[in-house]
C-alpha cells in the first residue's frame, strides 16, 4: 500500500491560538467593566467629568447598553469562536491524516480578526440591530457570512481528500456546527439596508413583532448550541482523551448524543419566550423539547467523564486534565439547569433575572473558557516541541479560574432569586410589597459587587495563562510544518457485508451533512413557517397605528443606546406584572416593530406600557441625571441627547422603505408632509416640558440669548435627540385601551 508523505499546518493553529488568548483579555476587561457599571454607575463620569456637556463628549461609548453587547460579541466570537478555531485547525489535519488549505486558512483567520475589530468599533459607535448575539449591522452579516463559508470550504476540502476512511466523532460536531451556524446566521439576519452606506450601515428586520421574536430566539438559543456548545464537544472528544491517553469511553453513546442533540436542540427556542405573546403551541414545543435535551446534553457529559476511567491519577497532577473535568462538569450543570428553567414553573420566576446571567456564565466560564484553556495548554508546547513553562501557574490559574466561576455564578444566583421573589410578593390587601422597581435594583448592590470579585478572579487566571504561554513559546522551538506520513485512501461507496449503517455513513460525509442538514433544519421550519404566513398565529388589532415620523427616529436612538438591554418591552400575564406596569401585552400590538425590542433582562422596570406614565419634562431629566429622578438608580446618564442634534436626513427613506417593502399604511401625503409633522409633536412635547419645569425654560432662554450674543449656532430643543426619544417613549402601550384583565396564576 502506497505511503503518502505530507505536513501539518502548524502556523494557522499557531496565530489562532494567540488571537484566543489576546481576544479572551479583552473580552474579559470589557466583562469587568459592563460588572462595574452596576454597582458603579458613574464610572464614565471618572474619565470625562460630571458636567453635563462635558459627558455629553463621550457620546456614550463607555455607556451600559453599548459595551453590554461589545462584550457578549467579544467573548462569544472573538474568544470562543478562535479558541474553536485553534482546535479545529489542529485536531482536524490530524483526525484526517491531511493539510488544511493555507491560502483559505489565512483569508479565514485575518477575515474573522477584521469582523472583530469591525464590531467593537461599530457598537461603541452606536451601530446595532439590537438582536442579542447578533446586533451587527448588515455589511458585517455579509463578511461573516463569507468568511464562515470558506471555513466551511476548508473543513469540506479536507475531509474529502482525508487518508482515514471512517470520520471521528469530533468531525461529527464540527460538520454540524458548519450546518447549524449557516442555517441560523442566514435567517436571523435577513433585513432590508435603509441605504448602501457601508460606513454607517442601517436596517430593518425582514421579520416583525412576534415572528421577530421567535427567529431571533430560535437564533439566539441555537447559536449558543451550535457555536457555544457543539464545537466544544468536537473539542471536548479529540482533546479529553488525548490527555488522558484513554479511548472515548462508548462509541455507541457519541452516536446517540450526536443525532438526538442536534435534532432536539433546533427546537428549544421557543422556551426563551415562555408566557409572552408567542403562539401558545410554540412555547409548548419550546419546553417539551427543552426537557428532552436532558438526555442527550447529559449523555454527552458522561461519556466525558468516564472517558477518564482508569486516569483520575493524572487528574491530581495534570492542570489540561483538571480543566477539561471542570468544563464538561460545568457543561453538565449549565445543561441541567437549561431544561428546568424551561418549565413554565421556573421560568415565570427566573425569567428576566440574574438568574438566567449566572445560567450562561456557567457555560461561558466553565464549560467554553475551562476547555479552550486546557486545549491551550495541550497545543502550545507541541507545536512548540517543549513542555509547558511552569506545570504550578497552570494549577494556579485552574483554581482561580474555578473560585472566580463560584464567587460570579453563586451571588448571581442569590441575586436572580431575590430579584424574581421580590417582584411576585404581596401584601395581605393585594398590593405589591415592593411598589418601587428601584427598590428590587438597590437590594443586588452586595450580589454585583461579589460578582466583579469572581470575574476579577478569572481575568488574573487569562494573565496567567497568557504569561505562561509566552514563556513556554520563548523557551521553545515552532515546528511551523509537522511531518507527517500516512497510506493513500481508498474508498467503496458500497457499504460492506457485516458493516454497520452508521460505520458506513461515517465513510459517505456527501450523505452525512445531508441527513445532519435534515436532522438540524426539521424543528425550525415547524416552529417558523406557521408564524410567517398563517394570519391567526398574530392576531390584528385596529387601533394599533404605525410610528409617526418622529416616534421612528426615537425608536432608533433607543436601539443604537441599547436600552433593550435592561429594559423588556413585554408584560406577562401574571398578576404582580400587571399591577405594576399594566394590561399584559398583546401579539397583535408589535406589528410594525422592527426589529422586536422585547429584551432578556429587567435590570430596570418594563416599559411597554411607560406612554403617559411620566410628564416629558420627568423623562428629560431622566435622561440627563437618573439619580435626580430615582435615587439609587443604576442606569447611565445620557447627556449626549440632549446636546445631540437629531439627524433627520434619512428620515423620508425610513418612510418609505417602511411602506414600500413591508406594506405600513403611510399615505403620500403621510411622507410627504414628514417634516411638518415631526416639528408639529416634537414643538408638543418642548412645550410641556417647559410648563411642568419651568427651570428648564429658563434655562434654555439663557442659553439661547447666550448663543446669540455670541453669534454661535443654536439648536432649538425640539430638533434635539431627546426630544425623538421622549416621543417613542410617550408612544409606548398607548394604542390600546384598557380593557377586562385575564392573567395567569402566579
Amino acid at each position: 500500500m502506497e505511503t503518502q508523505k505530507f505536513s501539518y499546518d502548524n502556523k494557522i493553529v499557531k496565530a489562532f491560538a494567540y488571537a484566543t488568548i489576546f481576544w479572551a483579555i479583552i473580552g474579559f476587561i470589557v466583562g469587568l467593566t459592563v460588572a462595574l457599571l452596576l454597582f458603579f454607575p458613574t464610572l464614565p463620569e471618572v474619565f470625562f467629568g460630571n458636567d453635563g456637556m462635558d459627558l455629553a463628549k463621550s457620546q456614550g461609548f463607555l455607556g451600559y447598553g453599548r459595551l453590554r453587547m461589545l462584550h457578549t460579541s467579544a467573548v462569544i466570537y472573538a474568544f470562543v469562536g478562535n479558541g474553536f478555531f485553534t482546535g479545529f485547525y489542529y485536531s482536524a489535519q490530524r483526525l484526517l491524516k491531511t493539510r488544511t488549505n493555507d491560502l483559505i486558512s489565512w483569508i479565514h483567520f485575518w477575515g474573522w480578526q477584521i469582523i472583530i475589530v469591525l464590531v467593537a468599533v461599530t457598537f461603541l459607535m452606536g451601530i446595532n440591530t439590537s438582536k442579542e448575539y447578533a446586533e451587527h449591522e448588515w455589511p458585517i452579516d455579509i463578511l461573516v457570512a463569507v468568511i464562515w463559508i470558506l471555513f466551511g470550504l476548508n473543513m469540506f476540502i479536507a475531509i474529502a481528500k482525508r487518508r482515514v476512511g471512517h470520520m471521528y466523532v469530533a468531525l461529527w460536531f464540527y460538520i454540524a456546527t458548519w450546518i447549524g451556524i449557516t442555517l441560523l446566521w442566514v435567517f436571523n439576519n435577513l433585513e432590508i439596508p435603509l441605504d448602501g452606506n457601508i460606513l454607517h450601515p442601517k436596517s430593518y428586520s425582514l421579520y416583525s413583532g412576534v415572528q421577530d421574536a421567535l427567529v431571533q430566539w430560535w437564533f439566539g438559543h441555537n447559536a449558543v448550541a451550535f457555536f457555544l456548545t457543539t464545537p466544544i464537544l468536537g473539542l471536548m472528544y479529540y482533546y479529553l482523551p488525548k490527555a488522558a491517553n484513554r479511548p472515548v469511553f462508548s462509541y455507541k453513546l457519541s452516536i446517540i448524543h450526536f443525532w438526538s442533540l442536534i435534532f432536539v436542540y433546533m427546537w428549544a427556542g421557543p422556551h426563551h419566550l415562555l408566557y409572552t405573546s408567542l403562539p401558545g403551541w410554540t412555547q409548548m414545543l419550546g419546553t417539551a423539547f427543552s426537557i428532552m435535551l436532558l438526555a442527550p446534553s447529559w449523555g454527552g457529559m458522561l461519556n466525558g467523564l468516564l472517558t477518564l476511567r482508569g486516569a483520575w491519577d493524572k487528574v491530581r497532577e495534570d492542570p489540561v486534565l483538571k480543566m477539561f473535568v471542570v468544563a464538561v462538569t460545568c457543561y453538565g450543570m449549565a445543561t441541567f439547569e437549561g431544561p428546568i428553567l424551561a418549565t413554565k414553573t421556573l421560568n415565570k420566576i427566573g425569567h428576566f433575572t440574574d438568574w438566567i446571567i449566572a445560567h450562561v456564565h456557567v457555560g461561558a466560564l466553565g464549560w467554553n473558557g475551562m476547555m479552550i484553556f486546557g486545549m491551550l495548554y495541550f497545543i502550545i508546547p507541541r507545536i512548540f516541541r517543549t513542555k509547558l513553562y511552569s506545570v504550578k501557574l497552570a494549577n494556579w490559574h485552574f483554581w482561580l479560574a474555578t473560585l472566580g466561576i463560584v464567587l460570579y455564578a453563586v451571588p448571581l444566583y442569590m441575586s436572580g432569586f431575590t430579584q424574581g421573589l421580590m417582584w411576585k410578593q404581596f401584601n395581605p390587601d393585594g398590593t405589591l410589597v415592593t411598589k418601587n422597581f428601584l427598590e428590587t435594583v438597590t437590594a443586588l448592590r452586595n450580589f454585583y459587587i461579589f460578582r466583579f470579585v469572581g470575574g476579577s478572579l478569572y481575568l488574573c487566571g487569562g494573565i496567567l495563562l497568557a504569561f505562561n504561554i509566552i514563556a513556554t513559546v520563548r523557551k521553545g522551538k515552532f515546528l511551523a510544518n509537522e511531518d507527517a506520513e500516512a497510506p493513500a485512501l481508498k474508498l467503496s461507496p458500497k457499504k460492506g457485508t457485516n458493516e454497520k449503517t452508521h460505520s458506513w455513513l461515517e465513510r459517505m460525509p456527501l450523505y452525512f451533512i445531508i441527513l445532519a442538514f435534515i436532522a438540524l433544519a426539521t424543528g425550525g421550519a415547524i416552529e417558523i413557517l406557521p408564524t410567517l404566513f398563517v394570519k391567526s398565529n398574530i392576531p390584528q388589532i385596529s387601533s394599533v397605528k404605525p410610528y409617526t415620523p418622529l416616534e421612528l427616529e426615537g425608536r432608533d436612538l433607543y436601539i443604537r443606546e441599547g436600552c433593550n438591554a435592561c429594559h423588556s418591552q413585554m408584560i406577562r400575564p401574571f398578576r404582580d406584572e400587571v399591577v405594576r406596569y399594566g394590561e399584559y401585552s398583546k401579539a397583535g400590538e408589535y406589528v410594525y416593530d422592527r426589529p422586536f425590542l422585547w429584551g432578556s433582562k429587567r435590570t430596570g422596570p418594563d416599559l411597554h406600557r411607560e406612554g403617559g406614565k411620566n410628564p416629558s419634562s420627568w423623562h428629560f431629566t431622566h435622561m440627563l441625571d437618573p439619580r435626580s429622578t430615582s435615587p439609587g438608580s443604576i442606569m447611565p446618564r445620557y447627556p449626549w441627547l440632549i446636546y445631540n442634534k437629531l439627524d433627520v436626513s434619512k428620515t423620508k427613506e425610513k418612510l418609505e422603505l417602511m411602506k414600500n417593502w413591508f406594506g405600513v399604511e403611510y399615505s403620500d401625503g403621510d411622507i410627504k408632509n414628514y417634516q411638518a409633522n415631526m416639528s408639529a409633536q416634537a414643538k408638543k412635547i418642548v412645550s410641556d416640558i417647559f410648563t411642568s419645569s419651568p427651570d428648564y425654560k429658563k434655562s434654555y432662554d439663557a442659553s439661547l440669548a447666550e448663543a446669540k450674543k455670541e453669534g454661535k449656532e443654536f439648536v432649538p430643543l425640539e430638533k434635539r435627540e431627546i426630544i425623538a426619544l421622549i416621543a417613542y417613549l410617550q408612544r409606548l402601550g398607548t394604542d390600546i385601551k384598557k380593557t377586562q384583565i385575564q392573567t395567569a396564576s402566579n
